[in-house]
């Protein structure tokens, strides 16, 4: 109801308007003096005209635009619709009124005044209705007052947007690190100042989010602004496609919380589209741990270098249905072969090979919790060691084209027995590479954003049951890139293959897992050691504070990805590492396994109790010392 009454309230304000202007236009045309001769027509010229108006107002759909959200795109139809009515009454007038009353006059002129002014009314109370919006009544009590860096294009699109919608959200203030136009206004809207004076924007204006809108800058520059902004203690957005800039496309969805891939600050992966596309267009590919957090992006990017049959091949089937159902969707055209096994049961997977002849394999397939596997050995062993082992024979004696097996920087210099076992599954690949036809070669990374084993996904939870957060020490760091980015460089490594190689992906800077756990509390809208507090746990058993990525005798060599290096070819036997991990596989003491794990892996170096117990008591030692400090600041 209200807003068919305002329709109506609004069309009569255009009647009113287009009376007026009709009006006007005789008072100007005659000096405010009309002759009796002319003023006895001029309701004949109001009621005609303005009702020829209306129509075309109506025909035209001027009035479907809301009045505060128009723009110079929305007076053309009034522009149109102004035109064909003085037109169409020009014509009415002289060739149907004047053939019965030949004596009603109508000077040429009114004509043309009446539409100039009836343009300009109509028109002027829209832009003026808009202005008194955003001028006079912007900020309402539940709007939050917003920051947006980025003065430019992308800025001028955000400010628009969050004005012309029901956002909550309602732009006060532009920073931007062009000096030319600091102390200028854009849209109405002051810019105060550069990335490096929003800190004190922010707590001058009572600024409650800041919008990062520059989508042409390097994810560098991004993560600098997005790290100053963090500071601040405001919630954090950011429009992230250029592509919608240069389209004229935003939407307020687009304007997307701020994630901690932005925080990395690394460039996206350019991928060489033809190697993939050679060696995996047109071929059966399998995937193993298709379920898994790599293993299923795998899936998603491998299915679309159009291979000929895409094999899912996982032990949990809730997993690879999910996945399968996934990729259906999206990819209809592709065979896509759900295959529930386990890598450990090698006459089942001479089986699946038999049938499928897959030819190109990535082994995704492994236990990587490293606590989990310290108390469980056995396990590792069995699947990581052995399952590696089946597929990888699989591989061979079904003659696949290549075999990517997907490892971890736990395999250097491990201290933990799912590093050793991924080591061994590095030297087990690397061995057969050397009596098969199969190029085999490993993938190095550390860890990934968002994966079921990252810290992620456990910081989260603890910030929602109030804290505390949990890091096992203040030291700690770790390399960490996103799924998808590991997964493109992974597929790109494959490409690259020769056989007998160990790929590593360049990882970038390590991170502290402490400043991480501090920047997820940030982005979820709280501050650290105030509202969630952080505890230190002490490493935990297999645990190192760095992770590294190239084994000394490796080295590193540089591919023509400058994301990818690869370490040199190890000189195995296969048959004397064969006869190790048969040894191996008998074992069930842990001891006796920790000792074999050393002969084969030589660089491993389990950390015994005592250390681990220091390394517990440093930890509460440097958390201790953290609150106190904190007290005695807030004190």
């Amino acid at each position: 109801m209200k807003s068919i009454a305002k329709k109506i309230i609004l069309g009569f304000t255009d009647v009113l308007a287009i009376l007026a202007s009709i009006y006007i236009a005789y008072l100007l045309r005659f000096d405010f003096r009309i002759p009796p001769q002319i003023s006895r027509y001029v309701p004949y010229v109001l009621v005609g005209l303005t009702s020829l108006t209306v129509f075309f107002f109506i025909l035209y759909k001027v009035n479907r635009t809301i009045w505060r959200y128009t723009s110079a795109g929305d007076l053309f139809p009034i522009l149109k619709a102004t035109v064909s009515s003085i037109i169409g009454f020009y014509l009415v007038h002289q060739y149907i009124v004047r053939s019965f009353e030949p004596d009603i006059i109508v000077p040429r002129s009114i004509y043309l005044l009446a539409g100039i002014l009836i343009i300009l009314f109509t028109s002027g109370l829209r832009l003026v209705w808009k202005l008194w919006n955003h001028s006079f009544s912007r900020i309402q009590p539940h709007h939050r007052k917003t920051l947006i860096f980025g003065a430019g294009e992308a800025g001028m699109m955000v400010a628009r947007e969050l004005r012309q919608t029901q956002s909550r959200s309602y732009p006060v203030a532009y920073a931007d690190d062009d000096g030319n136009k600091l102390k200028h206004q854009i849209l109405g809207i002051p810019v105060l100042g550069n990335r490096y004076d929003i800190p004190d924007i922010v707590r001058n204006y009572k600024i409650d989010e800041i919008v990062v809108a520059i989508p042409s800058a390097s994810r560098t520059e991004i993560a600098e602004v997005i790290n100053i902004c963090k500071e601040t203690g405001c919630q954090i957005k950011i429009m992230p496609k250029m592509e919608d800039l240069i389209n004229g496309k935003l939407s307020i969805n687009m304007i997307r919380d701020v994630s901690l891939e932005d925080l990395l600050g690394r460039e996206p992966v350019i991928v060489e589209l033809e190697e993939i596309s050679g060696y995996l267009r047109y071929k059966t590919v399998l995937v193993t741990g298709a379920g898994g957090s790599i293993g299923s992006e795998l899936c998603r990017q491998v299915a679309s270098f159009q291979p000929k049959r895409l094999i899912l091949l996982g032990h949990g089937e809730n997993s690879i249905y999910q996945i399968e159902l996934e990729l259906r969707k999206k990819h209809s055209k592709l065979e896509i072969i759900p295959v529930i096994a386990d890598i450990q049961d090698l006459s089942r997977l001479r089986e699946i090979f038999q049938v499928y002849r897959p030819e190109v394999v990535f082994h995704a397939a492994a236990h990587k919790h490293v606590p989990l596997m310290e108390r469980n050995p056995k396990e590792a062993i069995k699947n990581n060691v052995l399952g590696t082992q089946n597929v990888a024979l699989c591989a061979h004696e079904f003659e696949s084209e290549r075999f990517v097996l997907i490892s971890t920087d736990k395999a250097v210099n491990p201290t933990s027995v799912m590093g050793a076992t991924k080591r061994i599954a590095e030297m087990i690949v690397q061995s057969l590479n050397a009596m098969s036809k199969t190029k085999f070669a490993a993938v190095r990374f550390g860890n990934v954003l968002g994966s079921r084993g990252s810290v992620i996904p456990l910081f989260k939870q603890q910030i929602e049951e109030g804290g505390p957060v949990t890091v096992t020490h203040p030291e700690m760091m770790r390399y960490f890139m996103t799924i998808p980015e590991a997964v493109q460089l992974v597929i790109q490594a494959g490409a690259f293959a020769e056989g007998g190689e160990v790929f590593i992906l360049d990882m970038g800077k390590p991170v502290k897992i402490v400043d991480l756990a501090r920047d997820v509390i940030r982005l979820s809208g709280l501050e650290p050691d105030v509202d969630i507090k952080i505890e230190f746990t002490g490493i935990r058993p297999g645990e190192k504070l760095f992770e590294e990525l190239f084994t000394q005798e490796e080295g590193a060599v540089a591919t023509k990805h400058d994301r990818i290096y690869v370490g040199l070819p190890c000189n195995l036997s296969y048959d004397s590492i064969q006869s190790m991990v048969q040894q191996l596989a008998q074992l069930t003491d842990k001891n006796e396994i920790c000792k074999a794990l050393k002969q084969i892996v030589p660089s491993y170096q389990p950390m015994d109790v005592k250390e681990l117990e220091a390394s517990f008591q440093e930890a509460k030692q440097a958390s201790l010392e953290i609150v106190a400090a904190l007290d005695l600041k807030s004190n």
